[in-house]
């Protein structure tokens, strides 16, 4: 039935002026009323005035006194407002040479040529005028005119019946809101009407939210079958609210009920409920359930419906806010609609704890359904719907990037997932590989390496100390994520290295040692810095930072500081956006926080140095190998710390071929555009010399290499064997 009546409204639409789809007709109608006769009566009064205009010259009054004087006036006619001269013959043609004479200043017609223009000059008050017209015999009289009342009527009143008219359809245009808006429609609802499948988004298409897709799938079995819930006593839900961070699905879940319900479901955001106009919203919510009721049963989804579901118990905002008689109606409406029609209301934020508690309590928004960060089965789901429409080689393990993702939400997987089969076509290859993954992973976490970055020497050992001195810390430690990969590459969001830590499994839990062992690793670079160079620099500052923040909320959320116990002191302000600590204690309980935070950072940050100390040749040979690397993986690092040639390692990421070719020395450096000098430092077992004969053992092998294969596949040149000449060097 949906579909016929939108099929004859849009065929009632063809003809009708005021049809949505007719608007640019109306805009272009409008524009022709009012702007032809403006035209017109502009074109017309042009002429009049260009007309006037060159068959007469206005003079001054005193140059008519002074015409009268000298005997050159012959008639004077008083009339519309002005006086009219009549010059003599000899008037005439003195008048005409002193004026050709000032008009014209090169090539001026002659007299007999120019005909002669009728003069006139604005009156003034003059006692004495008409006197000096007897004295000098100049004729003068004002002309009697009969009024002509239809013609005075016409001028009077027809321009202001224009003006009315042309007001008149202007504003029946804009209470009509034919043109797209305006003041009459602005209590319309502006909700987006999807009918059946029109979304083309169903449950198969959400994945990592199987809990809200259950709650959800029963709101919609509700409205295909309300006479099994209703048999038995059970009413239908009203609503349903949608709570979770941003990118978790929640709009998608949404679209998703649209395709699943095969009923009318209207889509709207709580900004459109906000106006400038008192009033407006409530009409909007009014208008909103109005059509709803009309189309039951049906789904009405309000989006960031925190936008106009701010609690009102804040006391800034008087009984005449716009925002709280917009919530006022919609909790009227909540109410008033009749839940045996199917009329089922779904509302998303990701700010719960601003809402009104009016909007929360059931029989309102009956039920709460948290659209949560995915676990590691519901990654895994998501990246397998993401991948479905993308080109995949056979080394790809979803598993093993849905591991490596641990924290992200639905967005941050699509976007990871694009990214790689963007870099796919860069690299020229037609599938994602499962390299092209986990660069697509670092790029979403640290951005695109920064090619035009040129380092010194102290900065490169600085850089290289600092992120070794986090990953052996960590190796160092039990209970911590393993190292993955370890790099002195500049990235473009801020970071000149970084260190990758993957989980090897799910953790919901974490203890008071694994949060100290935590701190210790993020302290880690400052440690090596003051360990090896005994300097401070600027590089630790997100490190510090991030082990602040642990710390803050070990002593005050946690309730793991021996002076303080199971005291809270702070709660989670936000929780689905930035989740900061609000303090719930007394200032001088807060210095004493402080206190505590800074003597727990303090003690990890010692204990990090001490394991530096403890393991100073591992540290300086993890360092030496990365600054000749510039990127190496934690499988190279626990081969050196092993005592283990890490060139038999695997590659971060890498295939077979991947790793025989690097092997074998042809491949590029992550970072070879960036100009850096590398020199291993003194301490390193790995010396310089060591290095070097490495890479001569490793050259003559590839030259052999290659000499043997030219011998196998080139003929032998004449009178030798076809081994003669050098081989050329290896790369």
């Amino acid at each position: 039935m949906n579909q016929r009546n939108d099929k004859n409204d849009k065929n009632s639409g063809k003809g009708n002026p005021f049809n949505k789809n007719n608007r640019g007709h109306n805009l272009l109608g409008l524009a022709n009323i009012v702007l032809i006769p403006l035209i017109a009566v502009i074109a017309i009064n042009f002429a009049l005035n260009r007309s006037n205009t060159a068959a007469s010259v206005e003079i001054k009054f005193s140059e008519l006194i002074q015409l009268v004087k000298d005997d050159q006036v012959e008639e004077v006619k008083l009339e519309s407002g002005k006086y009219t001269l009549t010059l003599t013959e000899e008037g005439q043609r003195q008048w005409l040479e002193e004026w050709l004479a000032e008009t014209y200043e090169e090539d001026a017609p002659s007299v007999d040529e120019t005909e002669m223009p009728t003069l006139f000059a604005a009156p003034l008050s003059y006692t004495d005028f008409l006197l000096l017209l007897d004295e000098h015999g100049v004729a003068y009289y004002t002309p009697y005119e009969t009024t002509n009342y239809l013609v005075t009527l016409a001028s009077y009143v027809v321009p202001y019946l224009i003006i009315m008219g042309v007001m008149l359809v202007f504003f029946r245009f804009m209470m009509s809101g034919k043109l797209g808006g305006g003041i009459g429609s602005t209590g319309k609802s502006n909700a987006k009407v999807y009918v059946e499948k029109s979304t083309g988004v169903t449950f198969r298409d959400v994945a990592g939210q199987d809990e809200a897709k259950e709650s959800l799938e029963e709101i919609i079995d509700f409205l295909h079958n309300p006479g099994k819930y209703t048999a038995i006593g059970a009413k239908l839900p009203k609503g349903a609210l949608l709570v979770g961070s941003p990118g978790t699905g929640k709009t998608l879940l949404a679209k998703a009920v649209a395709g699943e319900a095969k009923v009318p479901f209207f889509s709207i955001s709580g900004s459109d409920f906000v106006e400038m106009f008192v009033g407006v919203g409530a009409s909007r919510v009014r208008d909103l359930f109005k059509e709803a009721a009309k189309m039951a049963p049906c789904i009405i989804f309000i989006d960031e419906i925190d936008t106009i579901g701010k609690s009102r118990g804040d006391g800034r905002l008087g009984g005449n806010d716009e925002r709280e008689q917009t919530l006022n109606q919609l909790l009227a409406e909540l109410d008033g609609f009749d839940p045996t029609k199917g009329v089922i209301v779904l509302g998303a934020t990701n700010r719960p704890e601003v809402l009104d508690a009016a909007l929360l309590r059931p029989g309102r928004f009956d039920r709460r359904i948290t659209v949560d960060r995915p676990n590691l089965a519901g990654r895994l789901a998501t990246l397998q719907v993401h991948t479905r429409n993308i080109k995949l080689t056979e080394d790809v393990d979803l598993k093993k990037i849905a591991q490596a993702t641990a924290g992200c939400v639905g967005a941050d997987l699509a976007s990871l997932v694009n990214e790689a089969a963007l870099r796919a076509v860069r690299m020229g290859r037609q599938a994602v590989n499962q390299n092209d993954l986990l660069v697509s992973f670092e790029v979403v976490i640290a951005g695109t390496e920064k090619k035009g970055t040129v380092l010194t020497e102290k900065e490169k050992r600085l850089i290289a100390y600092h992120e070794v001195g986090h990953a052996l810390v960590a190796a160092k430690q039990k209970g911590t994520e393993p190292v993955s990969k370890i790099t002195i590459v500049p990235h473009t969001q801020g970071a000149l290295g970084y260190t990758m830590q993957l989980p090897e499994e799910e953790k919901f839990l974490m203890d008071r040692e694994e949060l100290r062992s935590e701190i210790r690793t993020l302290l880690g670079g400052r440690a090596a810095e003051m360990v090896v160079f005994g300097a401070m620099t600027t590089g630790a500052a997100n490190d510090i930072e991030r082990a602040t923040d642990v710390a803050r909320k070990m002593v005050s959320l946690y309730g793991m500081n021996e002076r303080f116990g199971v005291m809270g002191l702070a709660t989670v302000q936000s929780r689905y956006l930035e989740g900061t600590l609000g303090n719930t204690c007394a200032d001088a309980t807060a210095a004493i926080v402080d206190q505590e935070i800074q003597q727990l950072l303090a003690d990890c940050l010692s204990e990090a140095k001490q394991i530096l100390l403890d393991n100073r040749q591992d540290l300086d040979n993890v360092a030496g190998y990365l600054l000749q690397k510039e990127t190496i993986t934690g499988q190279e690092m626990m081969a050196i710390l092993e005592g283990r040639d890490p060139a038999t390692c695997d590659n971060y990421g890498a295939t077979e071929e991947d790793r025989r070719t690097r092997l074998t020395g042809d491949i590029e450096p992550p970072a070879r555009s960036i100009h850096m000098i590398s020199e291993a430092p003194e301490s390193a077992l790995i010396s310089t010399e060591q290095v070097e004969e490495l890479a001569d053992e490793l050259e003559s092998e590839l030259a052999r290499d290659k000499a043997e294969d030219a011998a196998s596949s080139a003929p032998p040149e004449e009178g030798g064997d076809g081994t003669d000449g050098a081989p050329s060097q290896g790369v």
